[in-house]
């Protein structure tokens, strides 16, 4: 029998393999999250649609044309006309406590980094949102879209800073949430949700009309991706505090077989053969008969020809 002494190479080793079970769980946490994915997609298909009518009914496809035609006549003192996914939303159907007529209006960014408290400038919060959404794809392209929610008590530091670079770097984020320069992963999200306006590129400048019903279901929308993040964040803290808990133990352990037993009564299977296998600095400690057997067996190589030939019919019969 052998004893594999723990080193931090095969407890990394191990705590992945646990950790990623952890993950693949079908747990109530990770069922809320998916649901929250799947309602992101729901609300952003009746959002958009609601937005292009909204939009239109401002700025009409006819003058859009017209205009269109006119700055290839008579070049850029006609060019008005421009795409943009974000609009401030406007609607008139409140009164204030004198019974007077008052303004609600927000701003809603489309975009996969869009904010999501009515702010027309990018923070975290979209950042939150588009690892969340992009998961699977970001895990395969070996990042940590988790990054946010396992720190998300912790402030700024070199270790968050380097996954969330990364992470950006994959989505093809290009600096900015209205940057021309997105590419990837963000441009192709973002592409479906650009609509026609007329005026100014600065979308500040141009509250377009709605109604407050209309204006409800554009926040149901926004909300959607909000629950998304959290549900994400909800998630991830219940796989952070089993982490913690098993990098506690492991750490506690001196060899290998105890965290194979952990392993077991989780009821994670783990090959011991192979995280042997394919450790590079794991100590084998053999008892002295085991040993002397193996280094018994390091002599004598040289085998007779009758030796051979024994050794390979007990081969070919153990074929048959």
């Amino acid at each position: 029998m052998s004893k594999i002494r723990m080193n931090t190479e095969l407890r990394n080793k191990l705590f992945n393999k646990i950790k990623n079970v952890f993950e693949n769980e079908d747990t109530q946490e990770l069922e809320a999250y998916l649901q929250a994915r799947e309602n992101v997609d729901v609300e952003y298909k009746s959002a958009i649609r609601l937005a292009k009518e909204v939009v239109e009914r401002s700025y009409p496809v006819d003058d859009v044309a017209t205009l269109r035609h006119f700055k290839k006549k008579y070049g850029s003192p006609c060019d008005v006309v421009a795409k943009d996914k974000c609009f401030y939303f406007a609607h008139s159907e409140d009164k204030d406590d004198e019974g007077e007529t008052t303004e609600t209006k927000s701003h809603f960014d489309f975009g996969l980094f869009g904010n999501l408290n009515g702010s027309e400038y990018s923070s975290d919060e979209g950042k939150k949102f588009a690892v969340a959404y992009f998961r699977e794809e970001l895990k395969t392209k070996d990042c940590n879209p988790d990054i946010y929610a396992q720190q998300n008590e912790n402030k700024d530091n070199p270790h968050k800073t380097k996954h969330v670079d990364e992470c950006m770097k994959a989505l093809g984020y290009g600096g900015h949430y209205n940057s021309s320069n997105n590419v990837g992963m963000t441009k192709t999200f973002d592409e479906p949700y650009y609509l026609d306006v007329i005026g100014t590129s600065y979308c500040r400048s141009r509250a377009i009309a709605c109604t407050k019903e209309e204006y409800t279901e554009f926040e149901h929308w926004r909300i959607a991706k909000a629950n998304l993040v959290s549900k994400h964040q909800t998630w991830i803290d219940t796989i952070q505090k089993q982490c913690d808990q098993l990098k506690i133990g492991l750490k506690a352990y001196r060899y290998l077989s105890e965290g194979i037993e952990l392993a077991t009564e989780l009821g994670i299977q783990v090959d011991e053969a192979e995280l042997i296998r394919t450790n590079s600095t794991g100590l084998t400690i053999y008892n002295p008969s085991n040993l002397a057997s193996m280094i018994k067996g390091m002599k004598n190589k040289h085998q007779s020809r009758e030796a051979k030939i024994l050794a390979r019919k007990q081969y070919e019969e153990s074929l048959n």
